[in-house]
C-alpha cells in the first residue's frame, strides 16, 4: 500500500476528481451504480474489477450488492476491517442509497453473503479473513484477563525501591501489570512509557527470582518495524542505567525484534496450507514475557498472528499511544483494544493510562494536548502564543531554511565528514501527509533538489550525489538495512561516493553502489516519521478538503518535534485536520467490550 492509499482516507470520502474518460482510475468496463461510484471518486478502478469479477464467480446479479463488495475492498485497502453501512451513504454520488437497515437485509439475502464472499454483522460487511481476525484477537485477549499469582511482600518493596513515592502513574500502571496476564500501556509521547516498561520488566524479573526454581524469565521486546524495535531497545538500555544497582542486571542484554522475526517469518510459505510464521498456535513462542512497543502501527493480521502465538501463561504487556495514526495495514488495533477494554473497566484492569508528560515543554506539549482533545480554538491560541511554534500560510516560506539545511549538508559531505552530515540529518524533519502530489513528499524533495543546484549552480546528472539524504524504504538483509534507517551521500579523500548511515543497529559506512532500494530525503511522510523524533520539525498539511487531513496526521507529526515545529498552512487548515478524526470501520472494539 503506498502512503497515497494510507489509513486516514475512509469511506465515503472521495479519492479523485476524473480529468478526463482516459484517467487511468476510471474502470471502462463498469456499469451501473459501479459506474457512477468510479466517476464521481468513491471506488477506485481496482475495487470495481474485484468486485466484478468475484460476482460473476458467485452468481451474483444484484447491482447493489456488488457495490458493496467494491465498497468494503476499497475499505480494506484504505485501512478499515470492514464496510460501516451508516456511514456508506455519500449525497454527492447521484445513487438510490438504502437505508442501512434496507441495505443490510438486502445482503444477508445475496449470493455473496450465502456463498461466502461476505460476512453481514449489525451493519459491518466484512471479506472472510478479518471477520475471523476480529473474532480471534477478541477472544484470545479476553481468555488472557485473569490474574497472575505474585509475591506481594517482594512487589511491594521493588516498588518502594523503583518508584518510591515518585510518578504514582508509573507504579500503578507496573503494580497492576505484575498481577496480571496481559496489560495495556497507553500515553503520549513523553509521559514515561519506556522507563515504565524497563522498571517493570526489573519487578518481574525479581517475581521470578523470588519463586522456588529462581528461573530468569525469557524476555521478547517487538515492534512493528526494525526502527522502532531499535528505538525500544535503546530507550530500554538508557533506562536501565537508571535503575537501582540491583535491578541493572535484570534488564540486561534484552533483545528486541520486529513482530515479523519474533514468529520466524517463512518466506513464500502458502498461508491457504500452512502459517506463515514458524510460531503459532501450535508452536508456541519460548517467551516468558512479551512487549510489543508502538502498538498503534500493529495491523490487525499481526496482533492476531502474535496473540496466537503466546504461550497461554506467558505475560503480555501492550505499548503505544493511540492517538498516533494507525497500521498502514486494516485495522486500528490499538485504539479498538482502549475503546473495548474501556467499555468493560469495571471487570479488568487490564487498561493503564499514563497522562504526565515529562519530555515537552511549554508550545509543543499544550499543542499536542489541544490537538488530543479536538480544541481547534486551543490550539490555534497556543500557536500564536508560543515561541516554539509557529503557523506559516505558504510554502514560499520554507525556502531560506530548506536550502541552509542541505547546503549544510552538502558541505560536510564534500569534506568527508560524515558524523557531521548525520548530525546535521537528524536536526530537521520536513514532513508530509502524501507521499505524491503538489503537497507530498516527492514534489519537496525534487522542489528542494531545484532550490539548491540554483544556489551551487550545480546541476547533478547521477542519483548518486554529494549531500544527498537517503532514507531506506524496504529491508535489505545482505546489508543489514532496514525500512526506515537513514543516511547521507559523502565524497570520501579518494573522491568515492560512500552512504553514511543511521540504521538499526548504529552507524555504519556502505559504498552507493551497494545500496538499492532508497529515496530522497529532503521531505517524508508523516507515516515514514513514526517513532522519530527531531530537533525541528516543518509539517506541510494538504488542503482542507484532503482526507489525509486528521487529528491523527497532525498529533503525530507535531510530537515528532524535540524542541520546535513549524506548520506550513492557515488556521482554516488547522481547524479542519483537528475537526476530522480518522475514520476506520471496526467491529474489534465492539466485540472487545461485549465478549
Amino acid at each position: 500500500m503506498t502512503d497515497d492509499q494510507n489509513p486516514e482516507s475512509v469511506t465515503g470520502a472521495r479519492l479523485f476528481e476524473p480529468t478526463s474518460a482516459h484517467d487511468h482510475r476510471l474502470a471502462l468496463r463498469a456499469r451501473g451504480s459501479l459506474q457512477v461510484a468510479n466517476e464521481h471518486g468513491l471506488i477506485t478502478a481496482a475495487a470495481v474489477h474485484v468486485a466484478q469479477r468475484i460476482s460473476q464467480i458467485a452468481g451474483e446479479e444484484d447491482d447493489l450488492a456488488t457495490l458493496a463488495l467494491a465498497l468494503t475492498t476499497h475499505a480494506v485497502t484504505s485501512g478499515s476491517t470492514c464496510l460501516d453501512l451508516a456511514r456508506v451513504r455519500d449525497d454527492r454520488v447521484p445513487l438510490e442509497w438504502p437505508n442501512p437497515e434496507d441495505y443490510e437485509r438486502l445482503l444477508l439475502a445475496s449470493r455473496l453473503a450465502t456463498t461466502g464472499v461476505i460476512q453481514v454483522e449489525d451493519g459491518l460487511v466484512y471479506l472472510d479473513r478479518y471477520v475471523e481476525q476480529e473474532t480471534q484477537v477478541a477472544r484470545d485477549l479476553v481468555a488472557r484477563m485473569d490474574a497472575v499469582a505474585a509475591d506481594e511482600s517482594v512487589l511491594e518493596a521493588g516498588l518502594d525501591r523503583l518508584f518510591g513515592a515518585n510518578d504514582p502513574e508509573q507504579r500503578a500502571a507496573s503494580t497492576a501489570a505484575v498481577r496480571q496476564r496481559t496489560t495495556v500501556l497507553t500515553g503520549g509521547p513523553g509521559t514515561g512509557k519506556t522507563t515504565t516498561v524497563a522498571r517493570l520488566l526489573a519487578l518481574l524479573v525479581e517475581q521470578a527470582e523470588s519463586r522456588p526454581d529462581g528461573r530468569r524469565p525469557r524476555i521478547g521486546l517487538t515492534a512493528p518495524t526494525a526502527r522502532a524495535a531499535a528505538q525500544m531497545r535503546d530507550a530500554i538500555e538508557a533506562a536501565r542505567v537508571h535503575l537501582p544497582e540491583v535491578d541493572r542486571p535484570r534488564v540486561n542484554n534484552v533483545e528486541a525484534l520486529t513482530i515479523h522475526r519474533l514468529l520466524g517469518w517463512k518466506p513464500g510459505t502458502n498461508p491457504r496450507t500452512a502459517s506463515r510464521f514458524r510460531h503459532d498456535r501450535t508452536n508456541h513462542l519460548p517467551h516468558d514475557i512479551v512487549v510489543v512497543d508502538e502498538a498503534s502501527m500493529v495491523s490487525l493480521t499481526m496482533m492476531a498472528r502474535l496473540l496466537e502465538a503466546l504461550r497461554p501463561d506467558a505475560q503480555l504487556v501492550v505499548v503505544g499511544d493511540p492517538d498516533q495514526l494507525a497500521s498502514v495495514d486494516a485495522g486500528a488495533v490499538l485504539a479498538d483494544l482502549v475503546a473495548g477494554l474501556e467499555a468493560r473497566q469495571a471487570e479488568t484492569s487490564v487498561l493503564a493510562r499514563l497522562t504526565h508528560t515529562y519530555r515537552f515543554g511549554g508550545g509543543i506539549g499544550e499543542l499536542a494536548q489541544a490537538i488530543r482533545d479536538g480544541d481547534a480554538d486551543r490550539a490555534i491560541a497556543v500557536i500564536e502564543k508560543s515561541h516554539e511554534l509557529e503557523l506559516v500560510p505558504g510554502s514560499t516560506a520554507l525556502r531560506g531554511r530548506l536550502v541552509r539545511t542541505a547546503l549544510e549538508l552538502r558541505k560536510h559531505a564534500l569534506e568527508g565528514n560524515g558524523v557531521a552530515a548525520l548530525d546535521v540529518l537528524g536536526e530537521h524533519r520536513l514532513l508530509c501527509a502524501h507521499r505524491s502530489g503538489p503537497f507530498g513528499a516527492a514534489h519537496w524533495n525534487r522542489q528542494v533538489e531545484t532550490w539548491v543546484a540554483e544556489e551551487t549552480g550545480e546541476i547533478h546528472w547521477s542519483a548518486m550525489y554529494p549531500g544527498r539524504p537517503l532514507l531506506i524504504i524496504s529491508n535489505d538483509y545482505a546489508n543489514a538495512l532496514h525500512n526506515g534507517d537513514t543516511g547521507v551521500v559523502v565524497r570520501d579523500s579518494g573522491g568515492a561516493l560512500r552512504a553514511e548511515l543511521d540504521t538499526t543497529d548504529g552507524r555504519r559506512v556502505l559504498p552507493t553502489s551497494r545500496l538499492s532500494e532508497v529515496d530522497t530525503m529532503h521531505a517524508m511522510t508523516v507515516h515514514k516519521a513514526q517513532g522519530s523524533q527531531a530537533t525541528h520539525v516543518t509539517m506541510v498539511l494538504p488542503e482542507a478538503d484532503s482526507p489525509l487531513l486528521t487529528r491523527e496526521l497532525l498529533y503525530t507529526g507535531v510530537t515528532r518535534a524535540r524542541q520546535s515545529v513549524t506548520i506550513v498552512g492557515s488556521p482554516d487548515t488547522v481547524r479542519a485536520a483537528i475537526e476530522q478524526r480518522s475514520q476506520r470501520a471496526s467491529g474489534l472494539a465492539r466485540r472487545l467490550g461485549s465478549d
